[in-house]
């Protein structure tokens, strides 16, 4: 630069401004040339479109072939002609689980009784029922997920047991987007089914008491046991507050089943190292029993004079009540104490069968995850509603589910996360009246 003006501006000096000028020249120039070329591309674009449409036209079969594509195209169109040609030996898979669910042909049942534990009638079911409740608003920046897809993919999650950033890309969907859906599926579903977790009353009430009865417990309503949900440790919690006796980290859910497998009632939310015994007088079981609402109609007379409202079947975790039946337990037992106990143990076996059942389906709940502790009751209650709901369509359990291979190669039993029964803490409820009705009902089995 020769300096400045007079006031006090750049001047350039004569050698650049030739630069400068050189500099722009150059540059339009290269833009002309390249406007050129892509001219030049449209043209010969054009020029072959041109050309080999006039081959087409100018062919004998052009007009017959036309009328062909259209006729197929509308009945496609129509559905008189499949959109997709069964295939019984084999699926033909696309770029996720959400297309390959989307697919109509011989073996859609069984993919979705694979992916979704149930099949695609029942599916289609819970999500037009749930559809109102899960259509999101469209907005210009994209379009919302429709609500098969966000109930196909809280499905997914709970039986795989994936984590989020797995299954979300099986279903072409961010990871916010994959929590969001299992939230929105949660309530949606605690809101349409929620009367499908309930205490029996009506006929069910009388289907539930003749099974009991059947096995040898007049008046009873279903069998209690809790299984433990092992979860990582939540940061800044004391480890000693979710250490259970398996030296796990669980959350503690009961459920009270009858003997058809169907979940009546479900409490979770307590850390693993809470007893069962603490848990369920923190229940609505004993709040509602206190109250005199669970246990309703004409109570039944036993041998001996004794009379019981009604009662559920407990294991030797729990301390007699006259609300909780349990085993005598103990060795060298009496004939009539024995024979007692099995059929105590046969009946109370229904709260196993539906546990694997449950768990084995949703696997989520069966293996050690990490879950936001303030929704996992939630969750856990809806599929003990979809529970139900599968045993209500009769939907098959594969018992090959419970069975796992471990990492030496050899083939055991999954944990349910039961316990063996503890000692209980303390015998206070065992009352006279509790001891009473447990020897009638062993009495009463002398004579079946």
């Amino acid at each position: 630069m020769e300096g400045c003006d007079r006031d006090g501006r750049v001047v350039l000096s004569c050698a650049e401004k030739t630069a400068v000028a050189a500099a722009a020249v150059a540059v339009v120039r290269r833009f002309q040339v390249e406007r050129a070329a892509g001219r030049m591309k449209v043209t010969l674009s054009r020029r072959r479109q041109r050309i080999l449409l006039q081959r087409v036209l100018d062919a004998s079969d052009c007009v017959t072939t036309s009328e062909a594509v259209l006729q197929l195209c509308f009945a496609i169109g129509c559905g008189v002609v499949p959109r997709s040609t069964p295939r019984w030996w084999m699926r033909g898979r696309t770029d996720g689980t959400w297309e390959d669910l989307r697919l109509c042909d011989d073996a859609t049942d069984d993919y979705f009784l694979e992916k979704l534990r149930m099949s695609r009638r029942v599916f289609i079911e819970i999500s037009e029922a749930c559809a109102p409740l899960l259509r999101r608003q469209v907005t210009f920046y994209r379009e919302p997920l429709p609500p098969e897809q966000i109930v196909a993919y809280a499905l997914y999650r709970w039986a795989t047991g994936e984590s989020y950033d797995n299954s979300t890309s099986s279903f072409d969907i961010g990871r916010a987007s994959g929590i969001l859906a299992v939230r929105d599926v949660t309530n949606a579903l605690l809101r349409v089914y929620g009367d499908r977790l309930s205490w029996p009353t009506g006929v069910r009430k009388q289907v539930v008491l003749r099974a009991f009865l059947d096995k040898g417990f007049p008046n009873c309503h279903g069998a209690v046991d809790c299984t433990h949900i092992y979860v990582d440790k939540p940061t800044n919690t004391p480890d000693e507050n979710y250490f259970d006796c398996k030296h796990r980290f669980s959350v503690i859910a009961q459920v009270v089943v009858d003997l058809d497998l169907r979940v009546l009632d479900v409490f979770i939310g307590y850390l693993g190292s809470c007893h069962d015994i603490r848990v369920i007088q923190l229940s609505s079981l004993s709040r509602r029993t206190e109250q005199g609402v669970l246990f309703r109609g004409p109570p039944v007379t036993l041998l001996g004079g004794v009379r019981t409202n009604g009662y559920i079947l407990g294991d030797n975790g729990y301390p007699p009540s006259e609300w909780v039946v349990v085993p005598y337990g103990g060795i060298n037992q009496h004939p009539d104490e024995e024979r007692f106990d099995t059929k105590q143990k046969v009946a109370r076996g229904a709260v196993e069968r539906a546990l694997g059942r449950l768990k084995g389906m949703w696997r989520l709940f069966l293996r050690t995850h990490r879950t936001n502790l303030e929704t996992l009751p939630q969750q856990f209650t809806v599929v003990c509603i979809l529970h139900n709901i599968l045993l209500d369509a009769g939907v098959e359990f594969d018992e090959n589910l419970l069975w796992e291979v471990d990492k030496n190669r050899v083939r055991r039993r999954v944990d349910l996360g039961i316990h063996r029964p503890l000692q209980p803490l303390s015998m206070l409820t065992s009352t006279g009246p509790a001891l009473a009705l447990r020897d009638a009902l062993a009495e009463r089995m002398k004579h079946l």
